[in-house]
């Protein structure tokens, strides 16, 4: 028998909606790309966006930035992070995180995760205690999201300043409340494999008003606050204009007229997402070689990937797992690989920062694959993706079994 083998594109992206065509068009046509760049009575794309995603958050403050990283340099010394201070995080991200955190001088205090991928609380409370770090960057890796409460009440003990990293979970919601709306600051990404599409670009969130006019002097405001679409009153700038450095981070008035279409969108496009998802994992749930995290009922993910571990599983058998599905179309990522390959390095490869001893840590990551699901994708291409895993796994447990 022939077997099955799947031949779409697993980095091929929506197109860019008509409408965003348009408004970029005539950005460019007027020349005026820059967000500060202006006539008489005209309000920027930039501004339009700020506002528009502000609402859509159900925030006060938004500032558009060149992308999630630079979002999240500009989150830490916003909220006062100096060189040397200790800054927890995540042990399973994405090297943009502890690159921030590296960034602006910080030292990198990486707490353990669970088996379902999330920051482990209990790791969290001691390593608070521990390093005396004043600030966590909560980095929701994948879009998986821990118990929120019980995250914001350990934060309130140890005096910690929360800064979300909602790179992958943008519209993913805690008990009904948007992902972003629990710290003083919340990052998100506009990069191509988003939930929004500009290339590159980002949002910082928050509602503290003197956090939001550091941020934007931060951006590189050169004093124009007025031109911004969600910003405080302009007398909160006055006391710390001149404390801030100028990054120049600014996202332009090009991609926030691509985006604001694309936000109109939105949330019908994380319910196709998330039919796309369930599609998949329910048929890897009929393998008892799949191991897929749980999530808890108060928890809605934006399912633009999955995860999923196979236990047990070692380095050569990984290395005939990514080969087979490779065989037959499907595109694997290992975060268990000895060395980095594309976006899937691990804390061993950010040599940047002292070494840490993370066990627990460890043994997840040697089982886990990741995989993106986008939007080109059919609820058949699903199945017929998760039929494929699911035969391979299957394959490689009965293997090792006999």
């Amino acid at each position: 028998m022939t077997e099955a083998r799947f031949t779409g594109n697993f980095t091929q992206q929506e197109p860019i909606p008509e409408e965003a065509v348009a408004a970029a068009a005539q950005v460019l046509r007027s020349g005026r790309l820059h967000r500060y760049n202006v006539v008489a009575g005209e309000v920027p794309q930039a501004a339009l966006l700020e506002r528009e995603y502000a609402d859509w958050q159900g925030v006060r403050y938004c500032l558009a930035t060149t992308s999630g990283g630079t979002a999240l340099q500009i989150a830490l010394r916003a909220v006062g992070v100096r060189p040397g201070d200790r800054v927890l995080t995540n042990a399973f991200t994405l090297a943009p995180v502890p690159g921030a955190i590296h960034g602006v001088g910080g030292e990198p205090v990486l707490v353990e995760i669970t088996a379902d991928l999330v920051i482990d609380l209990d790791d969290l409370a001691a390593k608070a205690r521990a390093s005396g770090a004043r600030v966590l960057m909560l980095s929701l890796m994948r879009g998986h999201l821990p118990d929120m409460d019980r995250l914001m009440d350990i934060a309130a003990a140890h005096g910690l300043t929360v800064i979300e990293d909602c790179a992958h979970t943008m519209g993913a919601r805690w008990n009904g409340r948007l992902s972003g709306s629990f710290g003083a600051v919340g990052c998100f990404s506009t990069q191509t494999y988003k939930h929004l599409n500009s290339g590159e670009g980002g949002f910082l969130v928050s509602e503290d008003a003197g956090i939001m006019a550091r941020a934007i002097v931060l951006s590189g405001s050169y004093m124009l606050y007025d031109r911004h679409g969600a910003a405080p009153d302009p007398a909160v700038f006055e006391g710390l204009r001149l404390e801030m450095p100028n990054l120049s981070a600014r996202m332009d008035n090009l991609r926030a007229a691509i985006l604001r279409p694309q936000l109109a969108r939105l949330d019908d496009n994380i319910a196709r997402w998330n039919r796309r998802h369930d599609a998949l994992e329910d048929v890897l749930r009929s393998c008892p070689a799949i191991r897929l995290p749980e999530r808890p009922a108060a928890a809605l993910r934006v399912g633009s990937s999955i995860q999923f571990r196979l236990p047990g599983i070692d380095a050569e058998g990984a290395g005939r797992f990514l080969a087979r599905t490779a065989a037959r179309g499907v595109e694997l990522k290992w975060f268990g690989a000895a060395q980095p390959a594309g976006y899937t390095s691990s804390h061993h490869s950010w040599r940047y920062m002292t070494p840490q001893d993370l066990p627990r840590t460890d043994a997840v990551l040697a089982e886990l694959f990741d995989m993106r699901l986008p939007l080109t994708f059919s609820l058949a291409d699903c199945r017929l993706i998760g039929a494929i895993l699911v035969e391979e796994a299957a394959a490689l447990a009965a293997a090792a079994a006999s």
